[in-house]
């Protein structure tokens, strides 16, 4: 583990913690994920400035009712939230970004300590900046690190933590598998701590239409992020992808209850990153993400086999999203 200063604050100093390897985790995942059949390169990796400008837009688009069922269940609900949670906690969120649901938590909460995991460190920087910014009394611990893989966070000596607080924003249990999802919330169990809590925002399922308009919206931000996973492997990792030879798409698979997001080639080309050759077919997709949704007890189910146990359910009126308030057992 290494601890770095990232930013100073009026009241001390932002920290990150890496548990990962100074190699470049972003170009690995993006050479191993073309050279897989059928190749995969996670949305994950859209976020840059730019795409985190796209991102924005998207969650104001009348078709994301993600962000937009989230944020009004938390404002709806906030102090029954902070009861729930308690007071001087360590809040864990697994993902770094700027949101509107950690801001209203952080207001909320005040946390002792807000610790952001994130494989991307550039991610976690700007976040941490940027909430030091928001919130200069916070306590900021940057972990830059896998949330599919155990770890165990540094003990903050000195700092009134009661509890530990686990927090899941919407859109990323769903971005998993049932099984690694499993192996998220059980990570998610060993960060707690008996005791612990969890805040779990879960997408619920509904008429797959509506699901597949929120992720392919008619002005075109959902295609515009995830083709700027090509021109952020460009400009980051000296790829030569031209993006307006690839074309964005969606389906939804009804057996697994998922939406699936892909990028397809439109021509037969040749693409280098990072002095690698891969070669596309035509119609050759990349697998860019996929999201599942959950019933209220099919989530619980998921997360009692990871040592949860549930206390409370948030609703916004439609049923579109859920909040799960869960205690590690």
């Amino acid at each position: 583990m290494r601890s770095e200063p990232v930013a100073e604050t009026p009241h001390g100093v932002v920290r990150c913690y890496s548990f990962l390897p100074a190699s470049d985790s972003y170009l690995e995942d993006v050479l191993d994920g073309l050279a897989r059949t059928p190749k995969r390169i996670s949305s994950r990796y859209c976020l840059d400035e730019k795409g985190s400008r796209l991102y924005s837009a998207l969650c104001d688009q009348p078709e994301c009712y993600l962000m937009q069922a989230e944020v009004t269940i938390l404002r709806d609900n906030l102090a029954a939230i902070a009861q729930f949670v308690g007071q001087e906690a360590e809040l864990i969120e697994l993902r770094a970004g700027i949101g509107v649901q950690t801001a209203l938590l952080l207001g909320e909460l005040r946390p002792a300590v807000y610790a952001p995991i994130d494989v991307d460190r550039s991610m976690l920087d700007a976040v941490s900046r940027e909430l030091a910014d928001l919130f200069p009394w916070l306590n900021i611990s940057g972990i830059h690190a896998d949330i599919c893989r155990p770890l165990a966070l540094p003990e903050f000596v000195g700092l009134p933590i009661r509890k530990k607080a686990v927090f899941l924003p919407g859109s990323v249990i769903g971005s998993f598998a049932p099984v690694e999802a499993l192996g998220v919330l059980r990570n998610a169990r060993r960060l707690a701590g008996k005791g612990g809590v969890l805040l779990a925002g879960i997408d619920l399922k509904k008429h797959a239409g509506k699901i597949v308009s929120a992720y392919n919206d008619a002005n075109g931000m959902n295609a515009a992020l995830h083709l700027n996973l090509l021109a952020r492997i460009n400009h980051e990792l000296g790829g030569d992808f031209q993006p307006n030879r690839f074309s964005y798409r969606t389906s939804y698979d009804d057996t697994k209850g998922r939406v699936e997001m892909f990028l397809d080639s439109r021509y037969a080309q040749i693409v280098h990153v990072g002095q690698r050759r891969f070669d596309f077919a035509y119609n050759e997709t990349i697998e860019t993400g996929i999201a599942y949704q959950y019933g209220i007890a099919e989530f619980q189910a998921l997360a009692a086999d990871a040592g949860f146990a549930s206390q409370a359910v948030w609703t916004d009126a439609a049923q579109l999203f859920s909040i799960h308030g869960m205690i590690a057992v």
